[in-house]
């Protein structure tokens, strides 16, 4: 399996970045080009769809930013790994925990869990 800290980071760039065009070629070098990404929210199906849901999320949320919270697991071809998402002056505003399927070293699949949402988001 390739390594859970190094997919993990990439994750994080792609929800990161704000410019299409950089997200989509990160969406084409760490995803599968048939990925999936669900959570009690949203859903996105293959790279375009995902993209275009991260570039929602940055409507939403201008100046947000994503960070990787405690430890990343990975056990075979799965990993999990924590977030956070908040503006500069409250970074936590928003966790989560995600559960993701790799295949030949791309994100396949992946789950995710919120763990924290103010009622207002």
């Amino acid at each position: 399996m390739t390594d859970a800290v190094h997919i993990a980071d990439r994750y994080i760039a792609v929800w990161n970045e704000t410019d299409p065009i950089r997200r989509s070629a990160l969406l084409a070098e760490g995803w599968s080009e048939d990925a999936t990404y669900v959570d009690p929210l949203m859903r996105g199906d293959g790279r375009d769809g995902i993209g275009a849901l991260i570039g929602g999320v940055h409507e939403r949320f201008p100046g947000f930013r994503f960070t990787l919270d405690g430890r990343i697991d990975g056990y075979g071809n799965k990993i999990r790994f924590s977030w956070t998402l908040g503006p500069q002056a409250e970074p936590d505003m928003i966790k989560g925990t995600d559960f993701a399927e790799i295949e030949d070293g791309r994100l396949k699949s992946v789950i995710g869990f919120l763990d924290k949402v103010p009622a207002n988001a």
